[in-house]
């Protein structure tokens, strides 16, 4: 994990850049949420990257699936995500497809 403190101090981002990537990472996670809470799902945790355009535009620069995030089954906490096949617990692809 990097820190704020650890990207000015490697020159990596401007304050408002960090400050951009928190409020897109936020709004993300928001919008992850209310979509696995409709499925009865939880959102265990995810990873995501961003990027900058030629002009400096931050994107979200990397997928959002079952690759880059953990999902469980509210009720069962059954694993709707890359864990499955991580700790050979069932087909991937069968889960991914029930998902």
């Amino acid at each position: 994990m990097i820190t704020d403190d650890h990207v000015k101090l490697l020159n990596i981002a401007s304050d408002e850049d960090i400050e951009i990537l928190k409020s897109k990472a936020l709004k993300i996670n928001n919008v992850l949420k209310q979509l696995m809470d409709a499925m009865n799902l939880k959102l265990v945790d995810f990873k995501i990257e961003f990027g900058k355009t030629e002009t400096g535009q931050i994107l979200l620069a990397d997928e959002i699936s079952p690759d880059t995030c953990r999902i469980w089954d509210k009720a069962t906490n059954a694993n709707f995500d890359k864990d499955v096949y991580r700790n050979n617990t069932g087909s991937l692809i069968e889960t991914y497809q029930i998902f």
